[in-house]
């Protein structure tokens, strides 16, 4: 495994004792060659390495600790000798000549008389050195050591590299310390040394008394060399557990649809989870306050941590958990290595604590007794144009637009043109560059521009503008949101014939969000997107007939919506109509409970996948979320893409 060793022991200058000397060495000590002695340690040196190692235990994390245990030998020993003395100088030889010792050490690389490098062009050592003498504050003598392997593989076999490395982090190093960056100076040299190069950093503050390293700032230095050493090799493991994270999404909804099937079979564990889900949903009724996990008495939190593990246990899930572990493991062996982790349960896992609300969303969901609709899956084409009726200037205008093949300039002269079309009266061009200024794409995003331009189009009569406008104003932006409105443009794009619009509003006359709640009214809607062949319209159908809202209860007029929403490959209605055949009689939302789970694990297995720590293009998460919400409050789903859905026209990001 790759690593990076780093020991930042230091040298307390003042009352006779100066740095100075060691400066020196590590700067100008001759380069020789060494050739490798294979022959067994002598007496002496197994005495030494073993008085070594009880007086400075932690000579065990170094790298040559591990050569010499693995191939004790006459060479190995004596890197091994080396380096824990360089490491403890002032508790063995005090600090006369640490400095000429670093400098001039056998294969420290020589950059002119020694091999000292700072921040300057040129280091004078005898200036350097008579500083260090006088100092009586503290010194740092950080060692910085590689395996070979790794040194020769990445550019870090010679001086060079490092000076840039520590030039580029000096103020890291610095902050890591507590000595601000004016305040901080620091010399090195890089030695060519057997199985492990390495570089000797002296660092210190010109204000004795100024600096503290504790353990965790020598974590940080450690991270930040680490990051920089290892970019490459670590944008390669993140890439693999973003492509796992990937994949695990994609197994989760595949093990939804796998768990439905057991369920069928009657061979799914989750009976269990399901039975803990209502019991849990029952307690929840009895303790006030917010419904989230800290906020729990003892025991709930317990349950809720057994419904997690439950859950666990489905294999697909289980080994989407296991690849994640592996992945996460091998990331942090980057700046912590040797250390054994064991895979805590799934509910301990502090990376994947949402899953608990998830759990708890899910118990007082049936609580409440809610309606759920069951369509994350949803395409949502409510918006889609038909180009047949387009003017030809509107269709050419568009294309140009959103055509990747013609410049910047070309494509703003296309959506300036469209603006012209659009205030000229074509409602096309209203509703095309009013989403642009809804969603931000080729446009600055404007919500009052984009509420005129989609109100003059749906004033036209265009069902998709109409469409969009109502989700428009029943968003949750508060600068547009109008609940009458938005309802009211719903209805007239339903009676113009949007089938999504008519599933809308039976959504909302269910929900009772942003209208009175009336399932009768609902049901009206649904039927109308039922007969034109919506999938989530008859499930839903389904559910209201299976429960009697809003219509009479009727099994079979429930089998036929189920088995209609079915033939259009709706996955749950298949699951209800084995149930129904079974004569189980549970209500839907407990049936749905665990399914709608494992559903929430997929997702937040998905947004936890750790993000590089550098890899040359930043990407602000936070912002994308920012943007993420506020594409959710103009009525969108967190996945809904629906400009890219439309026929003949998808916006691109350009600013």
């Amino acid at each position: 495994m790759a690593k990076l060793i780093v020991k930042s022991p230091y040298i307390k200058c003042g009352g006779g004792q100066s740095a100075g000397g060691y400066l020196k060495y590590i700067a100008t000590r001759e380069r020789v060659e060494i050739i490798p002695d294979d022959r067994p340690p002598t007496n002496k040196q197994e005495q030494l390495i073993a008085k070594l190692v009880e007086d400075f235990p932690d000579a065990k994390e170094l790298m040559e600790y591990e050569d010499y245990l693995s191939h004790p030998a006459k060479a190995t020993a004596s890197a091994l000798i080396t380096l824990v003395l360089e490491s403890n100088w002032d508790r063995v030889q005090g600090m006369e000549g640490y400095a000429k010792y670093i400098a001039l050490r056998p294969r420290a690389e020589r950059l002119g008389e020694h091999g000292l490098f700072s921040d300057d062009a040129t280091v004078d050592l005898a200036a350097v050195a008579d500083e260090l003498d006088h100092y009586t504050g503290n010194v740092w003598t950080h060692i910085i050591s590689l395996h070979r392997e790794d040194a020769e593989r990445l550019g870090y076999n010679h001086a060079e590299a490092w000076r840039t490395l520590l030039r580029t982090h000096r103020n890291d190093i610095a902050a890591a310390m507590k000595i601000p960056p004016e305040d901080f100076r620091w010399y090195a040299a890089f030695h060519d040394e057997g199985n492990h190069p390495h570089v000797h950093m002296m660092a210190w503050s010109v204000k004795p008394n100024q600096a503290y390293l504790s353990k965790d700032g020598i974590q940080q230095i450690k991270s930040t060399l680490t990051n920089q050493i290892f970019r490459q090799e670590l944008l390669h493991v993140y890439k693999q557990k973003s492509k796992s994270r990937d994949e695990l999404v994609a197994e989760a909804r595949k093990a939804m649809l796998e768990l439905v099937k057991a369920m069928q079979e009657m061979t799914c564990i989750h009976p269990e989870a399901e039975q803990m889900i209502w019991d849990l949903s029952r307690q929840l009724g009895q303790v006030g306050g917010k419904k989230t996990y800290g906020y729990l008495p003892k025991p709930m939190k317990k349950l809720v941590d057994e419904i997690v593990d439950q859950m666990a246990r489905l294999p697909t899930v289980d080994t989407c958990y296991q690849t994640w572990w592996e992945l996460q493991c091998q990331v942090e062996n980057y700046y912590s290595e040797g250390k054994k982790r064991l895979r805590p349960p799934l509910s301990q896992q502090n990376e994947f604590r949402q899953i608990k609300n998830a759990v708890i969303k899910e118990a007082e969901h049936l609580r409440m007794n809610r309606f759920s609709f069951e369509d994350e899956e949803m395409q949502d084409d409510g918006e889609q144009i038909s180009t047949y009726d387009m003017s030809y200037a509107c269709l050419d205008l568009q294309s140009v637009a959103n055509d990747d093949s013609f410049s910047l300039k070309e494509r703003d002269e296309a959506a300036e043109q469209l603006e012209q079309l659009a205030e000229d009266g074509d409602a096309y061009a209203q509703y095309i560059i009013g989403t642009a200024y809804r969603d931000g794409g080729l446009l600055i995003p404007d919500t009052a521009k984009a509420q005129k331009l989609l109100e003059r189009a749906a004033e036209q009569d265009l069902d998709a503008a109409q469409y969009a406008l109502g989700k428009l104003y029943l968003s949750d932006d508060a600068d547009v949101h109008d609940s009458a409105k938005g309802i009211y443009w719903l209805k007239h794009s339903a009676d113009n014939g949007n089938d999504f619009a008519a599933y809308r509003l039976g959504k909302e006359y269910l929900s009772g969000k942003n209208v009175s709640k009336d399932t009768s009214t609902a049901a009206e809607y649904l039927r109308q997107a039922a007969d034109n062949g919506s999938a989530y319209a008859q499930y839903l159908l389904g559910k209201l007939t299976l429960m009697g809202e809003g219509v009479p209860k009727d099994m079979d007029a429930t089998y036929e919506w189920f088995a209609a929403a079915r033939d259009n490959g709706h996955a749950y209605a298949e699951f209800f109509m084995k149930r129904m055949e079974r004569g189980e009689q549970e209500p839907p939302s407990v049936l749905l409970s665990a399914t709608r789970l494992l559903y929430h694990m997929g997702n937040i297995f998905r947004d936890n996948a750790p993000a590089p720590a550098a890899t040359g293009v930043q990407i602000d998460r936070k912002r994308l979320a920012r943007l993420r919400q506020k594409r959710i409050a103009l009525g969108h789903k967190p996945d809904d893409h629906e400009l890219e859905q439309q026929q003949g026209f998808s916006m691109k990001f350009h600013m």
